[in-house]
């Protein structure tokens, strides 16, 4: 039985990137295959690609999701909004001294009120008098990890979207596309790769730890994904020349083995409370592009599940040890998934 002890590892602090480099495409990539490991950096990935194979990434955008306000009491609040449930009304964690109780008004960024309707688990659910996510974007913040110590600039705003951000809904960016700038898609398309995209909106529960020693225990937070018949049809020209299907970043492994879950790849719009842990049967995805992940984090099991438990171990030890930068602003994996990775 994997318990949480066996996901853990020691990082020293200074490895927490707190900024981007400069350059999206000048990032290092860790290339694993099994046990191997090279050193490169992000601009080489065409190096690593073939004719005839598929890049497919997640085209979500991050929403200025960060609210502050104060209750009717005076109290003062933070609202992190974790996605929209319809035009109204959100799911949020609401940070407060005391809990808001529902039917009370939430006044915030002094531009406008939210009534609390209830709970659902950790979660409430607001309703905003106009359409949430342009009062959201109008009003609220750019809503960077906790682990990022500096609060949002003018840089991060554009540094924490991908290029090809487009569909509003994450309050959390997918990561290891922040790596990609235009000339770095240009030379991957030279190389005979063809693009796609799906989108799923990453939830605040990205960032909560797991709460269980039994990892085979631990639920996992709802995530909303679309995958369109043009990326399903992208997918089945790959598999038919040949070519492999090459994921950037977890939540777009997550949304394709969602989606296949029960069968053939299918396209349309759901809701995925996916768990990849080691011993998963991967369907789609043949290798993923992937940023470091926290320790005992359900992203560091997927990637555990996907390159084998000690060849990640031993990445890691040797990403550590070689400086490589961590997290939402850091640096990068490319990893080959193994044939059985249980």
């Amino acid at each position: 039985m994997l318990t949480l002890d066996d996901f853990d590892y020691p990082l020293p602090p200074e490895c927490i990137a707190q900024a981007p480099l400069p350059d999206r495409s000048g990032s290092r990539l860790l290339v694993m295959r099994g046990d191997g490991l090279e050193d490169r950096q992000v601009r080489d990935l065409p190096d690593f690609l073939r004719p005839g194979d598929l890049l497919v990434m997640n085209d979500t955008r991050v929403i200025h999701a960060r609210l502050l306000g104060r209750k009717d009491s005076g109290g003062q609040i933070e609202v992190l909004v974790e996605r929209p449930l319809d035009e109204h009304r959100v799911l949020a964690q609401v940070r407060a001294s005391k809990s808001p109780k529902p039917g009370s008004r939430l006044h915030l960024e002094e531009a406008f009120e939210v009534e609390v309707e209830g709970r659902e688990g950790e979660f409430y659910r607001l309703r905003f008098p106009a359409p949430a996510i342009d009062l959201i974007e109008a009003h609220g913040r750019l809503p960077l990890p906790p682990y990022i110590e500096h609060a949002a600039g003018a840089d991060d705003e554009t540094r924490y979207q991908t290029v090809f951000a487009r569909e509003k809904g994450s309050v959390a960016a997918p990561t290891a596309g922040l790596h990609f700038d235009p000339a770095l898609l240009e030379a991957i398309t030279a190389k005979g790769v063809s693009l796609a995209h799906v989108t799923l909106h990453v939830g605040a529960g990205t960032f909560q730890p797991v709460r269980v020693h039994d990892i085979s225990q631990h639920r996992m937070h709802l995530e909303h994904y679309t995958l369109s018949e043009a990326t399903v049809e992208a997918i089945a020209a790959t598999r038919a020349r040949g070519g492999r299907v090459i994921a950037v970043g977890t939540t777009t492994l997550r949304t394709l083995e969602s989606a296949a879950r029960s069968g053939p790849l299918q396209a349309g719009s759901g809701a995925t409370e996916i768990f990849i842990t080691p011993g998963f049967d991967f369907r789609v995805v043949d290798v993923l592009m992937t940023n470091f992940h926290l320790p005992k984090s359900t992203l560091l099991m997927l990637v555990s599940a996907f390159g084998g438990l000690e060849p990640i171990r031993a990445a890691y030890r040797h990403a550590i040890a070689g400086g490589y930068r961590f997290f939402s602003y850091g640096d990068a994996m490319l990893i080959h998934r193994l044939q059985n990775t249980a």
